[in-house]
């Protein structure tokens, strides 16, 4: 986050909202992200890309790799990191919506994309910046936002993402080409109250079972689900899924499950590491027999096996 960019000639060009970076002026990465989460900064974008991979060409065939390998996402391509207008730039709600709960795993990225204002003391351009997000910012009230973060192109119209809590859930809100900025801020506060309203998230620790019939399953890691504030039903599938559903049978949610180990097969592991360790202790008796046969008496000690 301390690495120092130079800004190039392109950065410097770019279209669209800016924070008026400098040729060969000198910033630390994290101002520059903070330029462009807060600020939509583009010519940020592009510096940031052009350090982390050389050009912006470079950049965006990484992070599509990266976003289809490491984060999981299906129908989105982009072309560069700005997100100004492209024909094959392109996503989806749902796929923006993995991609920011992904970057929620991340501290930096949550301070930032929950920074209101920030001041900025940059080579040609001193102000104050803000962000445009008008519930993050308090302009429209609402309680629990954490983030957010506003975007527009004519092609797109008006988006937006934006992160809330309350004591049950958290909530990521994703709202793509609405034609005016009160409707998309509506349709936010819509899903961010069917949300709180309904919902809540519950811990399920590693290695809980679950059964469908006579086969058991479990849980290979800590997992965090979303079930209905007024609870709900488990099931599991002959594959091994385990279904989260409402109180009318809807399923809100699914799990993949491990099949767990038969007990049968673990008796028989336990039995051969008892033997094994019974047989290391039988050699270790019979050297101490030989040994006190030689030497003409016989000292005895406990032993202790650790495994």
């Amino acid at each position: 986050m301390n690495d120092p960019v130079t800004v190039s000639k392109q950065a410097t060009e770019a279209d669209g909202t800016r924070v008026y970076l400098n040729e060969g002026e000198i910033v630390p990465l994290r101002k520059l992200i903070q330029g462009m989460l807060i600020n939509s900064g583009n010519d940020a974008a592009i510096a940031i890309a052009e350090h982390l991979d050389g050009s912006i060409e470079s950049f965006s065939k990484s992070i599509n790799t990266f976003l289809k390998e490491k984060v999981g996402v299906e129908n989105t391509h982009f072309t560069n990191p700005h997100g100004l207008f492209d024909d094959s730039h392109v996503s989806t709600a749902y796929d923006l919506a993995i991609i920011t709960n992904y970057a929620m795993q991340n501290p930096y990225f949550v301070e930032i994309f929950g920074t209101k204002e920030l001041t900025w003391d940059g080579q040609s351009w001193d102000t104050t910046i803000y962000s445009h997000h008008r519930l993050l910012k308090g302009e429209i009230p609402f309680e629990g936002i954490t983030g957010g973060k506003t975007g527009f192109v004519n092609e797109s119209k008006q988006t937006l993402a934006t992160t809330a809590k309350n004591k049950n859930i958290h909530l990521t809100a994703i709202t793509l080409k609405a034609d005016y900025k009160r409707d998309i801020y509506n349709d936010t506060i819509s899903l961010l109250d069917f949300g709180f309203g309904h919902f809540k998230t519950t811990f399920l620790a590693k290695n809980s079972e679950y059964k469908n019939g006579e086969e058991t399953f479990h849980l290979a890691k800590d997992t965090f689900i979303t079930e209905p504030l007024k609870g709900s039903k488990m099931n599991v599938t002959e594959q091994g899924k385990l279904t989260v559903q409402n109180e009318s049978n809807e399923t809100v949610q699914t799990v993949a499950l491990a099949v767990k180990q038969d007990e049968p097969i673990i008796q028989e592991e336990k039995k051969a590491v008892e033997k094994e360790v019974q047989r290391d202790y039988m050699n270790g008796i019979y050297v101490l027999i030989v040994f006190g046969l030689v030497v003409g008496f016989v000292t005895i000690r406990k032993r202790r096996l650790f495994r």
